[in-house]
């Protein structure tokens, strides 16, 4: 067995500045020691850089030669020049001794079995802000062949003046879909490319996000090794599970020619979101099944992550000679939250926000009926009357007909006749509205004579009221045969904001760690150590999901009576579940000045200036620009799907205008009070990438946009860069420093500042 830090102790080097002429003979090891020819076949996946520092940078590629299983050797060569003229000296070293000036330009590396032939190699000793070109050789029976050309650049020294220009993407589905916006993103001048996670997406063909195509498709060969879903009414398909999965989503996804252009252009600084492992999940937590089965998988975790190092080129706080141990206790086994500085005015910090943070707030099984919260506790705890709670039964036991009705309707329509209570757990307080409608679903398979007595608006007036699960949105659609009692509506979408905010704050005790829920303990200490304590003209926090509330108010839309009148979260899976979590670290990072979030996730484009949203609070703020997907589906595309399948809304007159003009709903123009007081724009249908030039002055993003239907067939060609390009248009924001929000208007810079309720009168 292959010993823990082998795999970088091997092939760790120092590049000093010495450069050497092409002209050394074959003992000295030079780069024309072989008669050498770029050959695919032998680097599949091109090359790549990542994670560059004023004096190195990784670099990598996979090495794949059918007639070798073992551990392969290779050679790499650097350059000043692209024509390989300028050869940089190299030498290798340890994780605690370099030796810089070595005459020898030929590093020999190894790619090793046991991390998919993948090769990564730290070279330290580089000069800062400065260009350098390289490739991988490899001596097969039949001669010499090499890698494609990469061009990496190194960070300026902290105390360097000078602009920085980079991309930031996210989501990046390969499955039914091209990587046009990368086509054109390799046009630009760039320092580097921040990836802000979904690399890859672990399922084959999920309906929910997915279409297949016979040219954009992913399968695995390890099909036993791969979770199998079969959904009623869509085609079957997979989600990686094993070692070998996940191996070759990353294989198949760095086989597109626009991605690897990238690669090979421009080094990048990458961080994992959901799909790297999982949709949704928390830790080693997936949701597919929304607590039907028990979802908790450290191996298949711990076979994501392996994948991610083995095929990332990443510089791991852990030392030089960090190696990926499948042994090691999980989530100790890997450290991904790391910093950057580049120059005087961008400190880039990259944070985790799924290894360590804990469950949604609100369980995909809770029983919608169960109580959680009552007046007496709400009031006592909040000092104030939540919104849109309902009647109950402080006792359902206590209840004899309708406790004998629940018992009656578990095993026929499908749900847990505990009630989501745990067995020595009372009193079982129940919602008496959702009482009703069991009721009357029964009555439906009763006969006139046996029809159980409903409760009526007397009744319930007589009650105390609470917040039970379906007042948070965990709705069922009782006009189905068999109810689906497990869901993520009221969980992870469309939650009700009034009654979630109450019950966050509820449970919220910061004195118990909750504040700690998302990023775990250490990470959080040092990410605020690390924004308050950076000099750095702009800290720049790469954020995996939205900071930005992103709520919808249908109260215009619905009756006074319709569960549906009401103003609901679309996500909770996102800052927006950890509502008092973000408040607390809002309230802290933005005193530090210049805050700015580039954030990923959503498949939309956004700016604002996401704010402490607590009456009792000052509203501190920093800002925030949220760039769309390079490819996945779009958030509206992804709205449509969720409404059309939403237990409540896809039986509701003119739902699908939400989606369609979800725009609107987010950012209300002319409101008075609107929902989303902080968000400025919003741009939901598109794909695309973002731009941020920064300097001592102000910090500049453009957003790249292009239209859905622009990803059908490949763009990749310098042929088609007129029609790209055609298909392509810019929104520019831009902030000045703390928290101003600037929006570039017919080539004229607008501020823009959150409505008063005195304005749209």
């Amino acid at each position: 067995m292959m010993r823990r830090r082998d795999f970088l102790r091997a092939t760790l080097v120092t590049a000093g500045a010495v450069v050497v002429p092409t002209a050394c003979s074959e003992d000295e090891g030079g780069a024309d020691a072989c008669d050498a020819h770029e050959d695919d076949a032998y680097f599949p996946q091109s090359v790549a850089s990542g994670d560059p520092r004023p004096d190195s940078v990784v670099l990598w590629t996979r090495l794949v030669d059918s007639q070798q299983t073992a551990d392969v050797n290779l050679a790499l060569v650097i350059a000043l020049d692209e024509a390989f003229t300028q050869l940089v000296a190299l030498t290798p070293t340890s994780s605690s001794a370099a030796a810089v000036g070595s005459t020898s330009t030929r590093l020999s590396v190894v790619a090793r079995a046991d991390f998919d032939h993948c090769v990564k190699v730290k070279v330290s000793g580089l000069n800062p802000g400065t260009t350098y070109y390289y490739r991988f050789y490899y001596t097969t029976g039949n001669g010499c062949v090499s890698s494609r050309i990469g061009r990496t650049r190194t960070a300026p020294t902290p105390d360097a003046d000078v602009p920085v220009r980079f991309a930031f993407v996210s989501c990046q589905d390969y499955v039914g879909r091209y990587y046009n916006a990368y086509a054109a993103l390799a046009r630009e001048q760039l320092d580097f490319v921040v990836h802000l996670g979904d690399y890859i997406y672990e399922t084959t063909g999920d309906p929910s996000i997915q279409t297949p195509s016979e040219e954009r498709k992913v399968t695995f060969s390890d099909v036993n090794g791969a979770i199998a879903f079969e959904p009623a009414e869509a085609a079957p398909y997979h989600a990686a599970r094993s070692l070998s999965n996940y191996r070759e989503l990353y294989k198949t996804y760095r086989s597109d020619r626009a991605l690897q252009r990238v690669h090979e252009l421009f080094p990048m600084i990458a961080i994992w979101g959901d799909h790297e492992f999982s949709s949704e999940c928390h830790g080693a937590t997936a949701t597919y099944f929304n607590g039907r089965q028990p979802e908790t998988d450290v191996d298949r975790r711990k076979a994501a992550n392996q994948a991610w190092f083995e095929y990332m080129p990443v510089d791991y706080p852990a030392g030089d000679d960090f190696s990926y141990d499948r042994t090691a206790d999980y989530p100790q086994d890997i450290t991904i939250y790391r910093d950057f500085t580049f120059g005087k005015h961008v400190h880039l910090v990259m944070t985790d926000l799924r290894t360590y943070r804990a469950d949604h707030l609100i369980p995909e099984d809770g029983f919608p009926g169960k109580v959680i919260a009552k007046q007496a506790e709400l009031v006592a705890r909040l000092g104030s009357e939540p919104e849109h709670m309902g009647p109950y039964f402080d006792e359902i036991d206590a209840e004899d007909l309708y406790a004998t009705a629940l018992e009656e309707a578990a095993p026929v329509l499908g749900f847990d006749p505990s009630l989501g209570f745990a067995q020595d757990e009372s009193p079982r307080s129940i919602s008496a509205s959702f009482v009703n409608a069991i009721v009357a679903k029964l009555n439906e398979q009763r006969s006139a004579g046996e029809q159980l007595p409903l409760l009526t608006r007397v009744d319930f007036a007589r009650m105390d009221v609470g917040i039970a699960y379906v007042d948070l949105g965990k709705h069922v659609d009782f006009t189905l045969e068999k109810p689906d009692f497990y869901s993520a509506f009221g969980s992870r979408h469309f939650v009700v904001k009034e009654t979630f905010d109450a019950t966050s704050r509820f449970v919220y005790e910061p004195s118990t760690g909750s504040d700690t829920m998302v990023m775990g303990e250490a990470q959080l200490a040092w990410f605020k150590d690390t924004i308050k304590e950076s000099t750095s003209t702009w800290k720049v926090w790469g954020n995996e999901y939205s900071l930005s509330q992103l709520a919808v108010d249908l109260t215009p839309s619905f009756g006074e009576d319709d569960p549906l009148k009401r103003r609901f979260y679309l996500s909770c899976d996102g800052w927006d579940g950890f509502r008092e979590q973000r408040n607390a670290l809002l309230s802290e990072i933005a005193t530090a000045g210049n805050v700015v979030a580039i954030t990923g996730d959503l498949g939309a484009f956004l700016a604002g200036t996401p704010a402490v949203d607590r009456a009792d609070a000052e509203p501190a703020k920093i800002v925030e620009f949220v760039g769309a997907a390079i490819s996945s589906a779009t958030y509206q595309s992804r709205l449509q799907r969720q409404i059309a399948s939403h237990p409540l809304l896809k039986h509701a007159m003119g739902a699908e205008s939400i989606a369609a003009d979800i725009d609107n709903y987010l950012v209300e123009k002319g409101v008075p009070a609107p929902t989303n007081p902080y968000l400025a724009f919003s741009n939901a249908s598109s794909n695309g990438f973002c731009i941020a030039e920064a300097n001592a002055d102000e910090f500049v993003v453009s957003m790249h946009m292009l239209p859905a239907d622009a990803l059908a067939k490949p763009l990749y060609e310098e042929a088609d860069a007129a029609t790209l390009d055609g298909q392509i248009t810019i929104a520019r924001f831009k902030t000045t420093g703390g928290s101003t929000l600037y929006e570039e208007k017919e080539g004229t810079w607008k501020e823009w500042s959150p409505p008063t309720a005195s304005e749209g009168s």
